[in-house]
Parts: C-alpha cells; sequence; structure tokens
C-alpha cells in the first residue's frame, strides 16, 4: 500500500495502465489516494471500473491481448481456440476478454473454448455487460500481482 500511497503519479499512472489500459481508471484511483488499506483500494479500483463508459471500456480492451494457452497444447486446441476468437471478435468487433484467475493449468483451454462459445450466444448488450465484469476482474487480479511485487509490473499483459 505504502508504494500506492507515495509512487509520484507518473509512476502509479503507468502501473494502473499496466493493470487496465484506461485513463479514466487509473486517474480516478490516483486522485483518492491516500488509501489506508488494500481493501479499500480494492474497492476503489471496482467502483472506478463500473463507471466506465462503453467508449472507455473500447479504449481498455484495445490494449488487451487474447489469454496465453498453456504450452503443451496441442494444435488442434490451438485452431479451434482461433476460429472461435475470430468469430468472437466478427460478432463483438473486439477482442474476447475472460480472467481466469484461479484457474488451474490444466483447465484453461476447456474453460476458454467453453466461455467464447457461450458467450457467442450474447446478445451486443448482454456481452457489454460481461465485458465490463471481466476487464474488472482482470484489472482486479493484475492489481493484487503488482501490489505482491511493490508495483514492479510488467507493461504487458
Amino acid at each position: 500500500m505504502e508504494h500506492v500511497n507515495t509512487a509520484s503519479d507518473e509512476d502509479l499512472h503507468r502501473i494502473l495502465l499496466s493493470c487496465l489500459h484506461s485513463p479514466r481508471w487509473s486517474g480516478r484511483i490516483a486522485e483518492h489516494r491516500p488509501y489506508p488499506d488494500l481493501d479499500s483500494l480494492l474497492a476503489a479500483a471496482d467502483e472506478a471500473a463500473y463507471d466506465l463508459t462503453w467508449p472507455d471500456l473500447i479504449e481498455a480492451l484495445a490494449a488487451e491481448s487474447l489469454p496465453p494457452l498453456p504450452e503443451d497444447t496441442y494444435s488442434a486446441a490451438h485452431t479451434a481456440l482461433s476460429a472461435a476468437h475470430a468469430a468472437y471478435e466478427a460478432r463483438f468487433g473486439h477482442v474476447f476478454v475472460i480472467c481466469l484467475d484461479g484457474v488451474a493449468p490444466g483447465e484453461v483451454l476447456d474453460r476458454l473454448l467453453e466461455a467464447v462459445r457461450s458467450r457467442l450466444t450474447n446478445d451486443p448488450e448482454e456481452e457489454r455487460t460481461v465485458v465490463a465484469d471481466e476487464l474488472r476482474r482482470l484489472a482486479r487480479g493484475r492489481l493484487l500481482k503488482c501490489l505482491r511485487g511493490a508495483g514492479n509490473c510488467a507493461i504487458n499483459h
């Protein structure tokens, strides 16, 4: 927490943008410093994410990459997942995002395929709600990882 509360504005924005590429989100979190504890920071991060508009979310989505598959995944699975991602992007106009925190490595492929296929049946408004929640969960998980690493976040996810 000390790192978040004492970092320069520039450093904090860089760290926060590595968690979710939304200047509005990072600005909201930064302007409410200092935070007394982790729960307060996470609550502020969630609240800021809930307040993002669809254009803010599109900006954040532009910086997202597809979730990585475990290294030992067979090539047919890569093909199936690539096709599912392409169908998703064609339908919704942006990259598929999902938070896989807590999913065992051996279950990642099944969870990804199941989620993308299921979400392809959503109407666009329903999918916007799911996307916003997945981005919020991704940002929360990345923020926790940053705090564990004392702010030494990787810039690319």
